[in-house]
């Protein structure tokens, strides 16, 4: 994609309840879901272990914190019968979707219960030490007593967060919270026949694209527009993306060189419960957001809870930080360099944050032109390509940054949804760089980027460092969105499908696995359950043949004679280059690891907190991770020279 791309850094829930409903009737829903079913990787029509999975998703789409429903009204749902699944299966194929129809009516009935029993909620002493861990993937509620408490829980988290309110605006906390409830009910409930029914059939398209894997969804036109505006918008901001908890915005990431890192005095895991003095406490994060958002230059408040730790115990401390707006913007052409001194030369670090292309720029041209540079003018040691939190980008991409360092032969190959493979390769034959080489990866490390680092590995060609394994994306999709023309949202809806998997020269794929690191170097994701076998539904793993050896035979004779006989002559061979060393490697590392009290400490603290951030700088403490992935490769380049 030529152009820049601008990303707000902020999670948004994208369903805006009180948009129009989308255009569609039963037949449409049916149309659309065989249009999706055709072109999925593997599911090629609804089955009853996937109208399971279905009945699953469409009960959470309409009670996502479980605080409406009681297990055994669901039960004949959560756990279906074969009879149920088969019928609801026979009504698919007629577009009947009748027993959809028959949970919307059981959560209008569940919304008027859950109006008393708040009633009930008030009048009760709340509970101590709440915590948010509390809610992470709870089962449902098993009678009205247990969902009575589940609501006291969370008044008793939510009391906690507006304790450290001010009093003038405390009163209008709770108000809120109300006032965001009774409307989400009523735009689900108080609906004309005609939008219930609509409304129903675009909770079914959700359902069942859900069902077929973590990345097939459905997209209404009001979220395909949301979606449109986060891609092409520039937004002014702090540059941090936030998590809607029930007590707060939780600061998740923020983004290098943005107002929020930059002032340096917002952290991961706090909490925003207030903007200018205005509580967000129970507001949608959409209003919370724009709450945020303003003009260029302009100074926002933010009300911060912060975890501290006095003498073994933790307390929530309340701060106010003042930031000052500026654009958020996330070029697609990211690539850092600094260079380490060792010896009579230098270490190249490159920091890749995306696969880009643009008319005058791409991550492998960059990246070439800066190698040939620095081999001109310093001694080039080693090269450590960093790759964490890079999600991926443009395969092309993936393919010429891996070309830099090795000969000819296959990157990748791409298995669609008829099962027909592709094989993509790097035919220059040139490698800039042919001399000690690391991959650093973390567990975001996802997608383009697995491939550039396993296909490396899978040649002997570089030593991958890191976090014990990537993300584990290895598939792809495609979208019917057209993100050049907005104005052209279908009115029935969009949606993105997962059409086929990746796999790199050794036959491997990334997919749930993701790529297992050579030298286990702990950064601060490393603690974290992140990647996609943390998914619903993921795909599952599979394995091609192996083709290092390249016989060319997906070509046709033409093209295999416009290669030449000299690829086949240059192709690139699996290397054992750094196994002599391995063992030594892995050790000095573990060594250095264990007797740095500053790294130590890191550990410790990333073990208690459950971070999800790339950022580097935490607690003033240094970048260690690459830190120790430079100390690796200088015991390599030692290794190597004194054999």
């Amino acid at each position: 994609m030529n152009r820049k791309l601008y990303i707000i850094f902020f999670i948004i829930a994208l369903f805006s309840m009180g948009a129009k409903q989308p255009q569609i009737s039963n037949r449409d829903v049916k149309a659309k879901m065989e249009e999706i079913l055709k072109a999925h990787v593997c599911h090629k029509a609804l089955t009853l272990e996937l109208m399971g999975r279905v009945f699953q998703n469409f009960l959470e789409e309409l009670d996502p914190m479980k605080t409406y429903f009681i297990a055994g009204e669901i039960d004949p749902w959560l756990h279906p019968s074969p009879e149920t699944l088969q019928n609801a299966l026979n009504g698919y194929k007629t577009a009947d979707f009748s027993s959809f129809k028959q949970m919307h009516a059981l959560f209008v009935q569940a919304v008027e219960r859950r109006g008393w029993l708040e009633k009930k909620v008030i009048q009760e002493e709340l509970p101590k030490d709440v915590k948010n861990e509390e809610f992470k993937d709870l089962p449902w509620a098993d009678n009205e007593e247990s969902l009575c408490q589940r609501l006291l829980r969370i008044r008793a988290l939510q009391t906690g967060a507006a304790s450290k309110l001010d009093e003038v605006v405390r009163d209008k906390f709770f108000q809120r919270l109300e006032k965001r409830r009774l409307n989400r009910e009523a735009e689900v409930t108080d609906l004309k026949e005609d939008d219930k029914t609509k409304l129903v059939l675009s909770y079914v398209l959700k359902a069942m694209t859900a069902s077929l894997d973590s990345h097939t969804n459905y997209f209404t036109p009001s979220e395909a527009n949301q979606f449109m505006i986060q891609v092409q918008q520039r937004l002014f901001g702090i540059g941090a993306q936030l998590q809607d908890d029930l007590d707060g915005l939780l600061v998740k990431r923020i983004l290098e060189n943005s107002p929020a890192s930059q002032s340096n005095r917002l952290r991961i895991q706090d909490k925003i419960i207030a903007v200018n003095h205005e509580p967000v406490v129970g507001l949608d994060i959409n209003e919370a957001v724009e709450l945020i958002r303003g003009e260029k230059g302009t100074p926002v408040v933010l009300t911060i809870l912060r975890e501290v730790e006095e003498e073994g115990v933790r307390k929530s401390e309340k701060l106010e930080v003042e930031l000052i707006r500026n654009e958020v913007v996330l070029e697609e052409t990211r690539l850092e360099t600094n260079f380490e001194p060792f010896g009579d030369g230098v270490i190249a670090n490159l920091r890749l944050f995306s696969f880009y292309q643009d008319p005058k720029n791409s991550s492998a041209s960059d990246i070439r032109k800066m190698l040939e540079k620095v081999k001109e003018e310093k001694k080039l040691k080693g090269v450590v390509l960093d790759l964490r939190s890079n999600a991926g980008g443009l395969l092309t991409q993936a393919v010429a940054v891996t070309g830099l360092f090795i000969n000819n032969g296959i990157v990748v190959s791409i298995q669609d949804n008829t099962g027909l493979i592709q094989h993509l390769r790097e035919v220059e034959g040139k490698p800039v760089w042919d001399g000690p080489l690391c991959v650093l990866v973390n567990r975001a490390s996802a997608s383009a980027a697995e491939i550039v680092a396993q296909t490396l590995q899978d040649y002997g060609r570089a030593v991958v460092l890191g976090d014990a394994e990537t993300f584990g994306k290895g598939s792809f999709q495609t979208f019917t969105l057209d993100s050049m023309n907005q104005q052209k949202i279908n009115p029935q809806g969009e949606y993105k499908v997962t059409r086929g998997r990746y796999f790199t020269v050794s036959g491997k794929s990334p997919q749930l696995t993701g790529v297992q690191s050579d030298i286990v170097i702990p950064g601060i994701l490393s603690q974290i359950e992140i990647g996609e076998k943390f998914a619903k539904f993921p795909l599952e793993n599979e394995k091609i043949e192996a083709h290092f050896e390249d016989d060319l035979s997906d070509l046709s004779a033409m093209h295999r004679l416009q290669l030449g006989p000299m690829y086949r002559y240059n192709l690139q061979k699996r290397l054992t280059t750094y196994e002599p060393y391995m063992g030594a490697l892995k050790e000095n590392s573990r060594l250095r690891i264990e007797q740095n009290k500053n790294y130590q400490g890191f550990l410790e603290e990333i073990g208690k907190k459950n971070f999800d951030s790339d950022a580097v700088n935490l607690f003033g403490k240094n970048d260690l991770q690459q830190a120790e992935a430079l100390n690796v490769m200088k015991d390599l380049i030692f290794l190597m020279n004194a054999r």
